[in-house]
């Protein structure tokens, strides 16, 4: 499976519960996450999309760190289950 599948998973899934998934870009802040997650009631996080089994690089991990500091949340997803799981957490909806 590759990041864009999962990517695109997440997108729908958020969707289809009411939320965005915006792709995240930050002129000049190179490692920041690639989606910022928006649900209904004023829920977000910040997820970085990864192919199974990769990791963050340093620099991401970095930006992670950051963002976690200011009391935002991070996840960090390589698969379609880890989507549910997110998915769950942000809306109480167990996914199969």
């Amino acid at each position: 499976m590759r990041e864009k599948d999962i990517e695109q998973y997440l997108r729908n899934k958020v969707k289809e519960f009411g939320g965005r998934a915006y792709k995240f870009i930050s002129p000049g802040n190179a490692g920041v996450p690639d989606r910022l997650v928006l649900f209904p009631g004023g829920r977000m996080a910040f997820v970085e999309l990864k192919a199974p089994g990769e990791k963050p690089t340093p620099l991401q991990k970095a930006q992670q760190e950051k963002i976690r500091a200011l009391g935002f949340p991070v996840y960090v997803i390589d698969s379609k289950e880890k989507v549910d799981i997110f998915i769950h957490q942000y809306t109480g909806v167990t996914l199969e």
